[in-house]
């Protein structure tokens, strides 16, 4: 067997793909990662792991006493790291050019994300994309045209009836839209809201098709009706007040229902220097710019914290979103996430295992033996601080490890 270490291995594939040529299968299609941490992604660790990866898959995965790795392959150490699952983006809003969109996948890749939602923003005309598995990309899902009332200059199907919210729901269903958006929100005041006699047809008609809901909210109150006609998930959590118990009484009666939290800035002045490597020049100092406490933020985001913490101790079944279009939104979200109340195990499993089931990637998610080698090694270990997913060494997406030796431009 062949030695080296992650590094190394990164080395290789970057030389290989500047140089213009391939590396020969044979050189990879066996490959022992050794020595590390390995977080799995449903809430267990098995320290000193043996990873083997024979193509884009995961062949055997355990203790490095157990595990017996095929002769003929490379081994590459990476003892004192730890290994986690690639991230989904449940709730992201991505570019509705072809062009755009590579760009925004090969960047959430670099960030290690392996697979992102976008929610009701992006017509028809790209979901073919979703079927490609772009080298060094993350894998795209798509709500198709979300569901509002009228609201200028927003692309979704704007609907003023249940008829029209019934025929939005075929449109989406017939370019096999992944899942249905609505938006259930005034906008404070600026647009009618979506009825709930016109989001019941939407969730009716959705599910007669065999798809599932989710929904933009505010309001408390639009919550408990939109689980009350059988809505499948949240895009946001409730933000106008801190829930009351019937909230999580009407959570916890619907095992099936999922949260995405997607909480908002905390309104902290934060150290961004971690991000300096992976964005332009010009992109990161917008960031800074930007940089600077907000106590209006901090008390938006105190309502929010406290209703997640409520409902994660209700047991409710979490994902990861982001919202907008910031690839490395996720590791800002991880740690929001557990600010509020979750412990990095939990916020983890969100991250990973959850948020892929949700989006349908059902090889995907966990480092199980069978699924896709999708995974982060991370130089410090995240259950001790969710800000060392930041520490990314290397990231290896479909068995081949991701070009992260510049920005993604």
């Amino acid at each position: 067997m062949h030695r080296m270490n992650v590094a190394a291995v990164a080395a290789i594939v970057t030389l290989g793909f500047l140089g213009g040529f391939a590396i020969p299968a044979s050189a990879q299609s066996v490959t022992a990662y050794e020595g590390a941490r390995l977080i799995v992604g449903d809430g267990r660790v098995i320290e000193n792991a043996t990873l083997v990866v024979e193509g884009a898959r995961i062949a055997q995965v355990g203790p490095t006493a157990d595990v017996r790795v095929p002769a003929g392959g490379t081994r590459v150490s990476l003892a004192g790291k730890t290994v986690m699952p690639m991230i989904v983006d449940t709730h992201t809003h991505l570019n509705t050019t072809r062009e755009g969109l590579i760009r925004d996948l090969k960047q959430r890749a670099f960030f290690g994300v392996s697979g992102a939602l976008s929610l009701g923003l992006d017509g028809f005309e790209l979901l073919g994309m979703r079927n490609e598995l772009i080298p060094g990309a993350a894998r795209f899902f798509s709500a198709g045209k979300g569901i509002t009332r009228i609201e200028p200059n927003r692309p979704t199907f704007q609907i003023n009836s249940e008829a029209e919210a019934r025929n939005a729901v075929q449109q989406n269903a017939a370019h096999r839209a992944d899942i249905i958006k609505v938006w259930v929100d005034e906008r404070e005041g600026k647009v009618e809201k979506v009825t709930p006699a016109q989001y019941a047809a939407i969730i009716d008609e959705a599910h007669n098709r065999g798809l599932r809901v989710t929904a933009h909210i505010f309001h408390m109150d639009d919550a408990k009706g939109l689980m009350r006609a059988g809505l499948d998930a949240f895009a946001h959590g409730v933000r106008d007040k801190d829930i009351d118990d019937e909230t999580v009484s009407m959570f916890k009666a619907r095992p099936y229902l999922t949260l995405t939290p997607n909480l908002p800035d905390r309104g902290v002045k934060k150290d961004w220097s971690w991000l300096r490597p992976g964005l332009p020049a010009a992109e990161f100092a917008k960031i800074e710019e930007a940089n600077k406490d907000d106590p209006k933020a901090q008390a938006f985001y105190g309502i929010q914290a406290r209703n997640l913490a409520k409902l994660n101790a209700a047991g409710v079944r979490m994902t990861l979103g982001t919202d907008g279009n910031r690839p490395w939104g996720p590791h800002e979200e991880m740690e929001d996430m557990v600010v509020a109340g979750m412990t990095p195990m939990q916020v983890i499993v969100a991250a990973t295992r959850n948020s892929a089931g949700f989006v349908g990637m059902t090889d995907a998610g966990t480092l199980e033996a069978g699924m896709s080698a999708d995974f982060i090694v991370l130089d410090a270990n995240p259950l001790d601080n969710i800000t060392n997913t930041r520490r990314i060494s290397s990231v290896i997406l479909r068995g081949a490890a991701v070009d992260r030796t510049q920005p993604v431009r």
